[in-house]
């Protein structure tokens, strides 16, 4: 049993493989500024190239928001991300600074570091050559509201990556050697790295995920030994 005052890193965990998308997917960049005839909803784009990527904190955050639901955080939490500081979500995904939360210096050491590392996810080498040709890989889908008494449609635009794109994934998960609770980290790993991946294949990623975008699938999911990754039932 770990004294809580040193942890001791036994190995790091790789998983790495393809985000390969099933429905269009939207990840918001933001607009400080609104053209006429631009587009309002923009999205994330690598500033140096200006290809689509998915950034580490998309995927990171809706995995826990998962887990958060399955372990019922979510609305005893009032809504908000989980910040007790001594649950399996905290411990794997960390939390606030403990002298940013008045959390005692006790309780920051059992927990230990954050666990997790998700990469932010670039074009695969097959769509960066096709993004670098100039393959559109980018459209605008129109969306409307309907007024209920008038029937007068509001239309607007939505950038979005077009569907069958593919995006390398990566995350690292740093084993240690706490077992101070009944669980390892290697079965933190197993119950909720693994579930939160799977859980996000059958939700969303990204923003209109109940208007049909963000269906993805993680393919070719590797361990840091090349070993395929299964991911379990949800």
């Amino acid at each position: 049993m770990n004294s809580f005052n040193t942890f001791k890193l036994i190995k790091i965990k790789e998983i790495n493989g393809k985000i390969k998308l099933l429905t269009g997917l939207h990840i918001g960049a933001g607009n400080d500024k609104i053209e006429i005839g631009g587009m309002d909803n923009p999205i994330i784009k690598d500033p140096a190239t200006g290809a689509p990527y998915i950034p580490g904190s998309s995927i990171k955050g809706k995995m826990r928001s998962l887990i958060e639901w399955k372990l019922n955080k979510v609305l005893s939490n009032h809504g908000d991300p989980c910040n007790c500081g001594e649950c399996d979500v905290c411990t794997v995904f960390g939390t606030a600074a403990a002298e940013k939360k008045g959390e005692t210096i006790a309780k920051a050491l059992r927990r230990g570091p954050t666990r997790i590392i998700v990469r932010d996810a670039h074009l695969s080498e097959e769509y960066k050559k096709k993004f670098e040709d100039g393959y559109q890989l980018i459209e605008e889908k129109y969306e409307n509201s309907l007024n209920r008494i008038t029937a007068v449609a509001n239309p607007r635009p939505v950038e979005r990556v077009i569907p069958g794109v593919e995006f390398d994934f990566s995350l690292a998960y740093k084993v240690l050697d706490r077992d101070d609770q009944g669980k390892t980290d290697e079965k933190l790993f197993e119950d909720i790295v693994l579930y939160a991946l799977a859980a996000l294949q059958e939700d969303y990623l990204g923003g209109g995920g109940s208007r049909g975008n963000g269906r993805i699938q993680f393919v070719q999911l590797t361990d840091e030994t090349g070993k395929s990754v299964n991911l379990p039932q949800v």
